[in-house]
């Protein structure tokens, strides 16, 4: 469904995107850094998550059914994930995540994956990833429907490239465009 659709379908729905930072529950209670440090909005709730390692994109909304079909995998949702994985990754490696790789839950759908150089836009992470002198990092683009717990990082890890950083670009139509980090965009 392409945005302006999606948009004039929920128009009367609240629809708000965060740029999560490295270290937040994609929650709003807790003891711990949450969605409530940063979004001063009442009854909305995310659609899907993000573990607290990673960071980038949070589609948050107060409409049930969107946010089911958001982050429902029945909806073949496109995630877009930029991932920062130890070691050189090899075009074998990129070769398994296309054709799905076997995770302790089964078999993943293939993924589109392709080797990207870091990108421009991207931020610091508050802490730093850790660096090994001896061994390169390298950047990935990977998008997936499903939404397995930690799927992304049981994926590269599988193939022998455990990640180290990972930033969720894009849900479907919606992007990460310009939102800076902590903040968010009222839709």
């Amino acid at each position: 469904m392409h945005l302006s659709l999606v948009q004039n379908k929920f128009m009367a729905s609240n629809i708000v995107l965060f740029n999560k930072p490295f270290g937040v529950l994609c929650q709003f209670s807790g003891e711990d850094k949450n969605l409530s440090n940063y979004i001063d909005i009442k009854n909305i709730y995310p659609a899907g998550r993000l573990d607290k390692d990673s960071e980038g994109l949070v589609i948050l909304t107060d409409d049930g059914k969107l946010q089911h079909q958001i982050s429902h995998p029945k909806f073949d949702k496109e995630k877009t994930y930029i991932v920062q994985v130890d070691g050189q990754i090899s075009t074998e490696a990129i070769d398994q995540l296309c054709r799905g790789v076997t995770l302790k839950d089964g078999l993943t759908k293939p993924a589109k994956a392709l080797i990207i150089d870091k990108p421009s836009w991207i931020w610091d992470r508050t802490p730093p990833i850790r660096i090994r002198k001896d061994i390169p990092t390298s950047w990935i683009e990977l998008k997936i429907t499903e939404g397995k717990n930690r799927q992304v990082r049981r994926m590269t890890a599988h193939v022998g490239f455990p990640t180290l950083r990972l930033i969720r670009a894009q849900i479907g139509d919606w992007k990460l465009n310009n939102i800076s980090l902590g903040k968010y965009e009222h839709l």
